[in-house]
This record gives structure tokens, C-alpha cells and sequence, in this order.
């Protein structure tokens, strides 16, 4: 059977499943090859190095000057990922996302934070996978550590503690923390600053 361009991205937009045995995954193959070599060879630029960010800039397809990411960097799925202004990402972040990640402005990821977007068919967990997007909304803190699984979205000003696994959406100003994550408190919206 023949297959439109893009059609891969199309099923992993709607949720899955996708199966990694059919043709048309070659182009989400193909893009985790790209992904890959290009977030290695930003991380063997040394860090006072700026050049490093051309490799991310090409990862991304976009402008990174109003952006910043720390090195070792991995992303699995470039064209997946959007960015807003004032987004920082600390160093060694993994962002799994063939499901698609949205960074709003201001969102800023402390060391060793995780993103997973895909996840495998209980059934067929070789071949099959499913996806949720995750959104981190604008200001949102993830803390050192912190996983976020398939499908959430972090509200606006949300902190998510340190080592936390955040497995459901976490509401605007709330302060989130463990495993499985909970909210423990919200945050006055009347105190936050740009």
C-alpha cells in the first residue's frame, strides 16, 4: 500500500497506534536518525562553544536566539517539538517526542528532566506504539529529574517537584510533587512576576 508523506505523523497526532513492521514508519525512522545525529553532534562541541546551538537551531527547524539549552541534550524527534520565548532547558534533558512537546514562554526545565510522549502497545510491544502530546505551559518550573509521561500538560506557573513522575495534567499555579505526582498547594497567581 502507498502512503502520503506525513501519514506517520497524522496517526501519531490522533494517539497511535503506529506499527514500526509497516512502510510508512521509514520517515519516522528516518527523522530519529536525523534527530539523533544532530543533537550528537551538538554535544560533542564543547560547552563555551556557542556553535553547539547551530545543531539544535537545525534540529528544530527554528530560531534558538531567544531560547536557551545546555548540553548533553538528546531529542529523539525534532520537528515534533515547539518553543515559545524565554524557554530554558538545563543540561542532560531526554525529550521523547514523536507525540509532539509544546514549550509556552518562560518554561524552564531544571537538570536530568525527562518528557516521554510515545508509549508501546501492552499487547504488542515491539511493533505497536501509542502517543499523548505533553504541554508545559507558559512559566511552568519542572524540577531536577522530574518525568513527565505521555499526554499531560503542566499548567501555567505550575512547579513540578524535583524526582516527580507526573502521570495526569497538573491545573495552573499548582505545586506538584512524588511518585505518582500530586498536588500539594497552589501558588498565589497575585505574587507571580514576568
Amino acid at each position: 500500500m502507498e502512503y502520503p508523506k506525513g501519514y506517520v505523523y497524522e496517526l501519531m497526532d490522533k494517539g497511535g497506534p503506529t506499527d514500526c513492521r509497516e512502510p510508512y514508519f521509514k520517515e519516522a525512522v528516518d527523522e530519529m536518525l536525523r534527530a539523533r545525529t544532530l543533537c550528537a553532534k551538538a554535544n560533542a562541541v564543547l560547552p563555551d562553544d556557542p556553535s553547539y546551538v547551530k545543531y539544535l537551531e537545525k534540529l528544530f527547524g527554528c530560531d534558538l536566539s531567544q531560547n536557551r539549552i545546555l548540553t548533553p541534550f538528546i531529542c529523539d524527534f525534532g520537528n515534533r517539538v515547539k518553543f515559545g520565548k524565554g524557554v530554558f532547558i538545563n543540561h542532560s534533558a531526554i525529550l521523547s517526542a514523536s507525540g509532539g512537546i509544546e514549550f509556552e514562554d518562560g518554561v524552564s526545565l531544571a537538570p536530568s528532566v525527562r518528557i516521554a510522549t510515545i508509549n508501546h502497545d501492552f499487547n504488542e510491544r515491539h511493533s505497536k506504539y501509542t502517543y499523548g502530546k505533553v504541554v508545559v505551559k507558559k512559566n511552568a518550573w519542572i524540577g531536577m529529574g522530574a518525568t513527565i509521561c505521555p499526554g499531560v500538560t503542566i499548567g501555567e506557573y505550575a512547579v513540578v517537584g524535583a524526582g516527580a513522575v507526573v502521570t495526569k495534567d497538573i491545573p495552573d499555579y499548582a505545586v506538584a510533587v512524588g511518585s505518582p505526582a500530586k498536588v500539594i498547594k497552589y501558588i498565589d497567581p497575585n505574587e507571580q512576576r514576568e
